[in-house]
This record gives structure tokens, sequence and C-alpha cells, in this order.
């Protein structure tokens, strides 16, 4: 089993949807867990455009709704969570979200070297 952590934004995002939604995504989240980096597609894909080339999307599935929850694993081989939307009729929906989490996931290498220091 791999590990999954969540940064702050998406456990603020998680915690603000419906409940069906966060049953949803766990359990997609489960599978992560399992699979860690060779999750396929369906279930996952590799992100164009952002800055580190190991950030994925988890691709979720809910009442007709692409949700979309990007992460990446670290160099301690988790998978930490960034942020998550739903990208129903957002032409930017990747501009803006591969911006919030390439920095997202930059605050928590900073984070995680700072602690290794230590």
């Amino acid at each position: 089993m791999w590990t999954v952590i969540f940064s702050q934004r998406f456990d603020d995002w998680l915690k603000e949807q419906e409940e069906d939604l966060q049953e949803k995504v766990l359990a997609d989240l489960g599978i992560l867990k399992v699979y860690g980096p060779d999750l396929p597609r369906p279930y996952a894909d590799t992100i164009k455009g952002s800055q580190y080339k190991n950030m994925k999307e988890l691709r979720v599935q809910f009442s007709g709704k692409p949700i979309r929850a990007f992460y990446a694993f670290d160099p301690i081989r988790q998978a930490i969570v960034l942020c998550a939307g739903d990208k129903s009729n957002d032409k930017r929906f990747y501009d803006r979200m591969i911006r919030i989490a390439d920095d997202e996931f930059t605050t928590h290498l900073a984070k995680q070297k700072k602690e290794s220091k230590q």
C-alpha cells in the first residue's frame, strides 16, 4: 500500500463537498493507495503543462460531473493530493488548477526539505 496525504487546500475542498461526493473521491483515492504511481487510465492521467513531470490527476466521475484531483509523488514516495475541482464548463480549469497544484507541491517539497534538515 502507498501512503496518500492531503494538502490543507485539498482537505478544505473535500470537506465542502456533499457527502456522496466525499465518499466517491475517498473510494477512488483508495485505488490510488493500492496502485500508487502505476494507477492507469481511466482512473488517472499525467498532467501536461505542469512544472513537475510527475504531476497527475485522479479522474473521478460523479453524477455526470468530471471531478479532477491533482496529486504527485514526493521524494519519499508518498502521494500528496494538492487540489481538486469540477472541470465542467470551465475552459480555463487546467490553466488555473495546474498553477495551484504546482504552487502547493512546491510548498510541500520545501517544507519536506526543511524538516529533513532538522
